[in-house]
């Protein structure tokens, strides 16, 4: 840990100077403080309290390149094209090694914005300015080390009024280079008021080789703004994310964030909804399935600073082998902010004795006229409903991934875009074993 430390801070003294170009000056500042207090505090230890149950030491031992120089447009479509939502047509931003890939990406100024972090930083500097680094703790290291190296990533910007034609896939690619990698992409969205996006965003390893991405969003719902972002992980065995994402959200605004893990090594999920304004709306909702050799995290936090405002969090986890499963949900509701009514719910499935889950669904309330609930389950497959299923003559093997289908199935109920849901199907009917043979 103290070797990547060592190296990342002598890094970015190398590259300060290209880093804070004087084109990039609302962020000069912003970057050598995150450094500053990245090289204070250092990585994240079990020590810490928000990082009690997930290890970072086995993911920081290797020797990370941290700035690939690969061709961008190296790679082609056929090679990864079955990693975009190929049903239906979208606006595509795509990075290789962090670096932007004009060739297999779709973007647009014409209406709104779906571009680059990098041609934003150029383009729209009072609006980088005014969002960049407002939101994500910077008092938390890694989100720290991320505002620091941040060189690219997706920027959309909907103004007001408009609503997106057609979803936005965000997909980042890391070809290895024969080498270990990290990377750590930015990305910034911003919905004025009355604005309407779907987000789909994707990050896959195409090596073997160690990959280890920290990536930071920053959301911003303005009045009336209705966002909807999802989250697909699923990378192979050899690659970790460490994901911050904070929504900030002003009154009447709705915005639902799904996370749906099914792959790589570490996976640690922080997610943060701030509601700014009344009458605001938040769903939250995940799903896990893993194996052997897997741990995924997910951090939530719901803060409540404004009357009259709803938030809902369902998270379902199927663990199998030794698998191992961390939960930790906030909801916090300020003294002013009465007639709450907030919902969380954390359920899951240990398919053996290794496998193992960490769970912590917490309620803060300050305010006394709320309507607020939470809890969590950790058990195994119904053995009576597996038995109905078997003297109906279903195969047991069938017989079970229906049940954890069934199981894991209602926290796709807020996935609005039909063909990721059928896609996600897909993807839990592989990992479960079994062809669901759905028609949605």
């Amino acid at each position: 840990m103290e070797q990547l430390k060592d190296k990342l801070v002598s890094s970015f003294m190398v590259i300060e100077n290209e880093l804070n170009n004087p084109d990039w000056a609302p962020v000069f500042d912003v970057r050598q403080k995150a450094m500053d207090h990245f090289e204070t505090k250092g990585f994240p230890t079990k020590k810490d309290e928000e990082w009690k149950y997930t290890n970072l030491k086995p993911i920081l031992k290797h020797d990370y390149k941290l700035f690939p120089k690969r061709d961008a447009e190296a790679i082609e479509f056929k090679d990864v094209k079955r990693y975009f939502l190929n049903d239906i047509d979208t606006y595509r931003i795509v990075f290789i090694n962090g670096i932007y890939s004009s060739w297999l990406s779709q973007t647009t100024h014409h209406g709104f914005d779906v571009c680059t972090f990098s041609s934003a930083l150029l383009r729209y500097k009072d609006e980088l300015s005014t969002h960049f680094a407002k939101y994500a703790d910077n008092e938390e290291s890694m989100v720290a080390l991320n505002t620091a190296f941040a060189r690219d990533g997706a920027y959309i910007h909907v103004p007001k009024n408009v609503t997106v034609n057609k979803p936005i896939e965000i997909v980042f690619f890391t070809t290895g280079e024969g080498a270990e990698v990290m990377t750590q992409p930015r990305n910034l969205v911003i919905a004025d008021e009355g604005a309407k996006v779907q987000i789909i965003e994707r990050h896959r390893s195409l090596t073997d080789h160690a990959v280890l991405t920290n990536v930071v969003t920053e959301i911003v719902a303005e009045k009336n703004a209705n966002i909807e972002y999802y989250k697909v992980q699923n990378d192979n065995v050899s690659a970790s994310l460490i994901d911050h994402t904070n929504v900030q959200q002003a009154r009447d605004s709705h915005v639902s964030v799904g996370t749906f893990t099914f792959g790589g090594k570490l996976v640690r999920n922080n997610l943060t909804f701030v509601s700014n304004g009344e009458n605001t709306e938040s769903h939250m909702d995940g799903i896990t399935i893993i194996g052997d050799g897997q741990h995924v995290d997910n951090h939530t936090l719901v803060d409540h600073k404004m009357p009259n405002c709803y938030s809902r969090e369902l998270y379902k986890g199927i663990y199998d082998g030794n698998a191992k499963g961390v939960f930790n949900g906030k909801v916090i509701v300020h003294q002013d902010a009465q007639k709450i009514n907030a919902f969380q719910q954390n359920n899951n499935i240990l398919l053996t004795d290794r496998a193992s889950i960490d769970t912590k669904p917490q309620l803060e309330i300050f305010a006394d006229d709320v309507k607020c609930s939470h809890g969590c389950t950790v058990g195994q497959l119904d053995d009576e409903a597996l038995f109905y299923l078997r003297s109906r003559g279903i195969p047991e093997y069938e017989a079970k991934a229906l049940l954890m289908y069934a199981f894991s199935a209602d926290a796709l109920d807020y996935v609005r875009i039909p063909e990721l849901k059928t896609r996600l199907n897909r993807i839990m009917g592989k990992k479960l074993n079994v062809d669901l043979e759905l028609s949605l």
